[in-house]
């Protein structure tokens, strides 16, 4: 009976929280609205801010102003042409440049954006730090934040399901069974679902810079300089969150066309 009502549960919880994407055109799975997660959001960019070192009147930080505006700009336009005029609406945009050695940059719900100087030699041109700024873009307008607390959720209501279940166990075969469990879904579930958000960002990211009018072929050369940068020290990819350096120059080789030709038809064409 505890068993049948935990999944009669999670399938109604399931079914009232699947919406639609604009973006992907796919049905995503979403516990939480822009309106919860959005004001945390900006509280937690703006402690960021203050915590942090931002670069001010440099090249480099007109450079991600500048980028991230069109960028934005482009994404404007994209989803105005998929008739999602208002779904930006409670979008606030920033674009930060942050004295940090780290390569790497990140976009938080509701499009606060900070690009680490760290990347900046990477990225190298403004088509490379559109790449960047692109993908990270890409994740907040796919609502892949809210997607990832959502399957967290589903993963521990997963670990409750399994302790209902293993009730009547021993101790040491309840603790082999979560740790089965824990193991099970961070691998087969969780990492694919986090790199299959990296590669939808990819596909979004490519599609928003050749509309900013940056070349989407010069992603590639982007993620050559990191791979290279990275000196094969990445894990093995089923173990990671990101795709492997190869399998995403790969995606991106195949992804570059689509790009092109949604970018024609906002009448930015690449020779």
């Amino acid at each position: 009976m505890k068993k049948n009502l935990f999944i009669g549960i999670c399938t109604i919880g399931l079914m009232v929280s699947c919406a639609t994407n604009p973006l992907t055109g796919k049905k995503t799975l979403n516990f939480v609205s822009n309106s919860e997660l959005f004001p945390s959001s900006f509280q937690q960019y703006g402690e960021f801010l203050k915590e942090n070192k931002v670069i001010t009147g440099t090249t480099d930080a007109k450079k991600v102003e500048t980028v991230g505006l069109k960028i934005k700009s482009a994404a404007e336009r994209y989803l105005a042409s998929l008739g999602q005029t208002e779904y930006l609406k409670d979008y606030r945009w920033e674009y930060k440049l942050v004295d940090n050695k780290e390569v790497n940059a990140w976009c938080m719900p509701g499009g606060k954006i900070v690009v680490y100087s760290g990347i900046m030699p990477i990225a190298k041109n403004d088509a490379g730090l559109a790449t960047v700024m692109g993908h990270e873009v890409s994740h907040a307008l796919a609502n892949h934040g809210a997607q990832r607390m959502s399957a967290s959720q589903i993963q521990s209501l997963g670990a409750v399901g399994v302790a209902v279940a293993t009730g009547g166990q021993s101790a040491e075969k309840q603790a082999m069974w979560q740790q089965y469990y824990g193991m099970g879904s961070q691998v087969g579930v969780m990492l694919p679902f986090s790199r299959s958000h990296e590669t939808e960002a990819d596909k979004i990211g490519l599609v928003l810079m050749a509309i900013a009018g940056y070349n989407p072929e010069e992603s590639i050369n982007f993620w050559t300089r990191m791979s290279a940068g990275s000196n094969g020290q990445a894990p093995a990819e089923m173990l990671s969150t990101h795709p492997s350096d190869a399998t995403r120059i790969a995606n991106l080789k195949a992804m570059v066309p689509e790009a092109k030709a949604i970018a024609a038809k906002f009448g930015v064409v690449f020779k």
